[in-house]
């Protein structure tokens, strides 16, 4: 894996290589990068051997850079903070858990997965150029997630957040999102959810 190439990079060549990375297993998103032009995790990314091409690395697109393949990545974390991402309810059952049906449950599918690496908002142009007041695929999945959720009692208040002209709408479906997300998940299928669920109101 790529990954595998730049530990061994930073312990024999150039220990001051600095590069996130710590699951090793696709999980935490740590590790994430533009690797042959490809937003993805580069502990998931194979070494074509049979090809002498070499990977090229590089930090992911369009975000300061602390340092090496280190992005900043305060704002993304910021973004996401912002959209409350935790249920929400003034009556929640006492003394049980707090059940959902299967079909409710099932509602969540291909949300509740992501891990924020930020590999989709890093590949969206919109996010390129607005990334201040755009909230990007990712804190706009995760917040239909909640959305979505039939145990959250703050729909409402959580539509109302996202009705102005960017937090949303900079949103213009080209689905790179989709393309590069490692998890194989589709914030753009969310994000037009959301636009649907507005519009209808």
């Amino acid at each position: 894996m790529v990954l595998d190439a730049l530990i061994k990079i930073k312990n024999e060549l150039d220990s001051t290589l600095t590069f996130r990375r710590s699951c090793r297993e696709g999980i935490c998103g740590s590790c994430a990068m533009n690797i042959n032009g490809q937003n993805t995790l580069a502990c998931l990314c194979r070494i074509d051997v049979t090809r002498a091409r070499t990977p090229r690395s590089t930090p992911s697109l369009h975000m300061y850079i602390v340092k090496d393949l280190v992005p900043d990545l305060t704002l993304f974390y910021k973004q996401y903070k912002s959209i409350e991402p935790y249920l929400k309810n003034d009556n929640p059952p006492e003394g049980r858990e707090f059940l959902q049906s299967p079909e409710d449950r099932k509602k969540l599918d291909g949300m509740y997965e992501c891990i924020l690496c930020a590999c989709c908002s890093t590949s969206c142009p919109s996010y390129w150029w607005n990334q201040d007041v755009y909230l990007g695929p990712a804190t706009l999945m995760a917040a239909y997630r909640w959305m979505a959720d039939s145990r959250d009692g703050y729909k409402a208040q959580r539509k109302e957040k996202l009705q102005n002209e960017m937090s949303l709408y900079r949103c213009h479906t080209i689905f790179n999102c989709a393309r590069t997300c490692p998890k194989g998940l589709n914030p753009a299928r969310a994000i037009a959810q959301i636009k649907i669920e507005l519009a209808a109101e």
